[in-house]
């Protein structure tokens, strides 16, 4: 029986190649979009070559959408076994503390952080009950450890906390699946050339980087609880 999952943030860059790759390797994806237009631009190319691949439309900002997110989920794929959740935003990608806005740190824990709240609290127990996996998107500098030791680092205090705290609600979700066959982890691909650092040079593609997330994703391994880069466990 095929599985189905849901990724967010998938009309374009790493999410799109996410939905791309699951649906390679026979997964129903249910790709998620805030802009009605490019998600269904997305879809149609994938259909388009033969993926089985479905739109929904919803903001991670509003609750209302979610709550209808949700609820169609339930309705029409209870079997919901896997959620992705890519939706992210830089805020305004500071370059230090005292450069950062409260305007932009808001903005950023807004999608960052509370909109993915909102959709792993309505999503989670169904993916509980089905013994399914939740994959948090994460990035290098959420780790404390990496903003502590590292020789140089990206110290965009907006983005990197609001994902830092998606860090630790990882945690607190993965601490009441420790006795469920059901997981939540975080995964960072690691610098990627994508929108949302304005396409700055050097970094990995975004197939490359989607790649990493699906491969964690799929495994069938027990990844409950960690921090994952493409080597490995990282430190949180």
């Amino acid at each position: 029986m095929k599985k189905t999952a849901f990724v967010t943030g998938a009309n374009k860059g790493i999410g799109f190649e996410i939905a791309k790759q699951l649906g390679e390797i026979g997964w129903k994806v249910i790709l998620g979009a805030r802009s009605t237009e490019r998600g269904q631009t997305a879809v149609s190319e994938l259909a388009a070559q033969g993926l089985d691949v479905e739109f929904v439309q919803v903001d991670v900002t509003v609750l209302e959408e979610i709550e209808q997110v949700a609820d169609m989920i339930k309705k029409n794929y209870p079997d919901l076994k896997l959620l992705i959740n890519n939706a992210g935003m830089p805020g305004a990608f500071s370059r230090s503390f005292t450069e950062t806005r409260e305007e932009d740190l808001r903005n950023a824990f807004e999608v960052n952080f509370f909109g993915t709240f909102r959709l792993n609290q309505h999503l989670f127990p169904l993916i509980k009950d089905n013994e399914g996996t939740i994959v948090n998107v994460s990035t290098d500098m959420a780790s404390l450890d990496h903003m502590q030791n590292a020789k140089f680092t990206l110290n965009s205090f907006d983005y990197n906390s609001s994902k830092t705290a998606n860090n630790a609600m990882t945690l607190s979700m993965a601490y009441e699946l420790r006795n469920s066959n059901a997981q939540v982890f975080a995964v960072t691909p690691g610098f990627t050339t994508t929108d949302l650092n304005g396409n700055a040079e050097g970094g990995k593609s975004k197939e490359e980087a989607a790649a990493i997330i699906v491969g964690y994703a799929t495994d069938d391994k027990r990844h409950n609880g960690e921090f994952l880069n493409e080597r490995g466990v990282l430190a949180w």
